[in-house]
Order: C-alpha cells, then sequence, then structure tokens
C-alpha cells in the first residue's frame, strides 16, 4: 500500500520534481561565509595551503530533523547524543556523527531501503550544538574554549559561525613572540580523517582580506607557532592588531644590568612619567619605560648591545638585539621594543664611556633626572649634592661650593662606590679642574657615590694640637662636621 502511493507521486511529474527538490535543499543553510570557498589569492599574497571544507558534520548536542515523506508517523526531531547514534522507528539505531546532513540522509534512506520502497529522506539541522575548539601556541591563554553561534541558527541563513580571530580574542590574543603568517587550522572531516590549513594573518591586517579569517567548525584547532626571529618594525603592527593581547594589561618585566635599581618590575601603559621624575613615556608598556621604572640607566651602560630575552610556549627562548642608540640618533622608535608578561632585559656594561656621548644621554629619558652623590671632609658646604646623571667628579666638589682652600688636601681626593654586588671599593683620584671627563682625574659619578676631601698637612697638625688644648671643643667639632656631613 505504501509503496504504491510512493509510486503513484514519482509518476506526476510535477509533483515529483517539488519532492525531489525538497529533498536536494534539506542540508542546512549557511551564511555566504559558509558557502563560499576560500578567497583566491594574488600572486604577492602567501596563499592558503589548501581549500577548506567548510561542510557542516554533524555531532552530540546538534537538534535534527529526519524527514520520511508520505510516512509521517516516522518524522521527527531527534537530540543527537554525545555517542552520535539516533533512534528511529522501524530500522532502530543509526550512527550519523561526523556526517554532513546529506551523508545522513543517505545513511538513513539505505537501513529504511530494507523497508520501504524508494525511501525519500532528508535531514534538517534545526538547532546546531556550541563550538568547541582547542587553541594552542603563542596565545595568552592556551586551551580549550566553547564559542556560541550568532544570530540564526540551523536552516536560518543568518546564523553567523565564530571566526579564527574570534577564536584568537578568546584566547586574550597572541603573544608578541608569534608568527602570523603560519596559523594552522586543523579540522577533523567527519570519518574521513583531517585537513590542515595555513592561514596568513599578517596579510589580513596588512590588506583587509577577510579569507584568512575562516569561520569555525566543531573540533577545529588553532596553532599559533613561534616566530623564528623577531622583528621589530613588525612588532608594533602586532601589538596593535585586534586579535594580539589586550594592550592595557600589566606584564611584569625583569631587568638587570647597569641599571640603578634593577629588579622585577610591573610595566603598565599610561602617560605617566617614569619613577624617579623621569620623563613621560610613550603610553605604550615599551622598554624605555621599564628603563625608567629601574631608575634610568648608569653612566656604565651600553645602550647599544641592549639584549631582550623572551620566552616561548615552545619552551625556546627569543633573544632580541636592541640599539637605543639607533632611537636617538635616527628616531627608530621600532627600537623602543613593546616588552611582554616574562620579559627580561639585560643592560650590559660598557667597554669604553665617550664622555660626548655620556653628556648626551644624561639628558634622555633613559637616565634618572638626577642623582645623589655625598661630598664630605674639608668641602665649604659637605652634605649630599644633587646632580645631573653622568655628571662628573669636578663637578660634584663645584656642587659642594669647592674646597675648603685653607684645610683641604685638593691634590686628591677619595672616591667611595657601593657595588651592585654590596662590595665597597675606594680609589684615590687626582683632582685636576683643568681636564674634561675621564677615568683617571676626572671620573664619571654614580649614584650614591662618596666624595671624601681628606685635610691638608697644616690643618692636620693644627687640629692635633686643638685636641691637646681643648678636647672637648674639638670633638664637638668633629661631631658637627660628620652629622652636617650627612
Amino acid at each position: 500500500m505504501l509503496n504504491t502511493g510512493l509510486l503513484k507521486i514519482l509518476i506526476q511529474s510535477s509533483l515529483g520534481v517539488v519532492i525531489l527538490t525538497a529533498v536536494n535543499v534539506a542540508a542546512p543553510s549557511a551564511s555566504l561565509a559558509q558557502r563560499q570557498p576560500v578567497s583566491p589569492t594574488t600572486p604577492t599574497t602567501p596563499p592558503v595551503s589548501t581549500q577548506l571544507d567548510t561542510n557542516y558534520t554533524l555531532g552530540g548536542g546538534d537538534l535534527i530533523r529526519v524527514n520520511v515523506f508520505e510516512v509521517p508517523e516516522y518524522t521527527g526531531e531527534y537530540q543527537i547524543p554525545p555517542g552520535g547514534s539516533i533512534n528511529l522507528p522501524l530500522i532502530g539505531s543509526v550512527s550519523v556523527l561526523g556526517l554532513s546532513t546529506e551523508q545522513a540522509a543517505d545513511e538513513i534512506a539505505q537501513r529504511y531501503a530494507r523497508f520501504l520502497k524508494r525511501p525519500l529522506i532528508s535531514v534538517n539541522l534545526l538547532s546546531p550544538r556550541p563550538i568547541n575548539i582547542f587553541v594552542a601556541g603563542e596565545v595568552t591563554r592556551p586551551g580549550a574554549y566553547t564559542l556560541s553561534l550568532q544570530g540564526g541558527a540551523g536552516n536560518n541563513p543568518g546564523v553567523q559561525y565564530p571566526t579564527v580571530l574570534a577564536a584568537l580574542t578568546t584566547a586574550q590574543g597572541v603573544t608578541l613572540a608569534a608568527d602570523v603568517t603560519q596559523v594552522q587550522l586543523r579540522r577533523k572531516l567527519g570519518r574521513a580523517g583531517e585537513q590542515t590549513v595555513t592561514l596568513n594573518l599578517k596579510d589580513l591586517i596588512q590588506t583587509g582580506r577577510i579569507g584568512q579569517d575562516i569561520t569555525l567548525r566543531d573540533g577545529d584547532t588553532i596553532v599559533v607557532p613561534t616566530a623564528p626571529t623577531f622583528n621589530v618594525a613588525e612588532a608594533r603592527n602586532l601589538f596593535a592588531a585586534n586579535f594580539a593581547a589586550d594592550p592595557s594589561r600589566p606584564r611584569t618585566v625583569a631587568i638587570i644590568g647597569e641599571v640603578n635599581r634593577p629588579g622585577s618590575y610591573l610595566v603598565t601603559t599610561g602617560s605617566t612619567g617614569g619613577q624617579d621624575g623621569g620623563a613621560a613615556g610613550s603610553g605604550l608598556p615599551t622598554l624605555t619605560r621599564a628603563i625608567q621604572l629601574a631608575g634610568g640607566i648608569t653612566a656604565q651602560a651600553d645602550i647599544r648591545t641592549l639584549k631582550l630575552r623572551r620566552p616561548t610556549r615552545t619552551g625556546s627562548e627569543q633573544t632580541i638585539d636592541i640599539n637605543l642608540w639607533q632611537l636617538l640618533q635616527s628616531g627608530d622608535v621600532n627600537q623602543d621594543v613593546i616588552v611582554q608578561d616574562g620579559d627580561t632585559i639585560v643592560v650590559p656594561t660598557a667597554t669604553e664611556i665617550n664622555p660626548a656621548e655620556a653628556t648626551q644621554l644624561a639628558t634622555t629619558t633613559f637616565s634618572p633626572t638626577s642623582i645623589q652623590v655625598g661630598v664630605v671632609g674639608e668641602v665649604k658646604k659637605p652634605g649630599s649634592v644633587e646632580l645631573k646623571p653622568n655628571s662628573s667628579l669636578n663637578q660634584a666638589l663645584l656642587a659642594a661650593g669647592g674646597f675648603n682652600d685653607a684645610r683641604a688636601k685638593s691634590g686628591a681626593v677619595d672616591l667611595i662606590r657601593l657595588n651592585p654586588n654590596g662590595s665597597v671599593t675606594k680609589r684615590v683620584v687626582q683632582v685636576d679642574f683643568s681636564q674634561g671627563i675621564n677615568e683617571k682625574t676626572n671620573p664619571i659619578l654614580r649614584n650614591n657615590d662618596v666624595v671624601v676631601v681628606s685635610r691638608n698637612g697644616t690643618a692636620r697638625t693644627g687640629d692635633t694640637l686643638g685636641v691637646l688644648f681643648n678636647p672637648i671643643g674639638s670633638i664637638l667639632g668633629i661631631l658637627r662636621t660628620i652629622f652636617n656631613g650627612f
């Protein structure tokens, strides 16, 4: 009885065309972005390695409708369980896991063919499941994520599937160590294995070709590789992209070497000045902002060969060479590298100091606005003096009012220095006010140096006699000198 009814329908040509059309369009509708292949590339654009299969495959959580034409009692809606098998009337359990709606309709039709003559089956996706993806590699927070579809659902053409960029944003953006020209998207092809395509997100930044921003399917894996080398010129473009890490996110950076306060610092964005009164920075979390937080460079810093060590997600380390002198001379702001969480900045010691360059560096934002030097002993104004960075010994003596002519030993002074390793050094410096900056007679001073001006022979003799004739007054005078000096 049933087969005879189906035969009559197929004989009626006009109605048969309608039914066949219904079968052909039974697959779930998708937005234009789902239907169109990856956009072709020009010769100058790195191509996607292969065309990605954008067909929707069924899985646990999908709500579908199975239509069995001319047998309405067999038609029904089914929520696909995690195992992927649905239980249909007459034929029992049928696995649709990993199949497109067309493939599922064919599979069900084959099973019904044992009981129905030429069964006509269609499968419609009513409500798609959330999309579960995995993001790995150079992103801020690698891991598994669940993304929801936007707009309509199933056969509604207004449905919007999440894209690669949306997934990267959900993972809090790519790191600055990423190679965005070789982003991999791995997609399971139902029962046919896996497909991998390569995306060039740099091309998306430069040209706006959205063909590189492919829509995702459940089970996709995105892998952002580590760049083999670091390009300072491209780093800022990546930092400004909307799929990069949040620019306002504070980042912990270690800075060691020739800075006044080596250590770990939290570098943030903003236009506030550097610590110790440093000049305002660029507003970006850059290397020079980290240097400002560390109290600025010392007079012995070699700003031509700074190194930034950056850990990667692969467990390796990128080493970035930085030349801040190039920034000063040519305005190459790319040398002021944007830092990220976990970076270590190494400021090396210069093997030779050029006095002219030292004077120029003292006026930059790399240096603190001032240093404190103690000048004690036989000077007119003993105590702590505030000097410009990279100031010399002669400048410190003059800031303290110069030698106390009647009592000072003006030919030589003691320079006492507290070293970063905790040791203390003392050296005798022959003073010559006619000389410019040089290490022998007029060295550059560091923060917290102490210059001691001793008494000359006449003063020592007089002080000895004073102690003999007025011991209490002499002791009080010495105490006044010590406490006034500090």
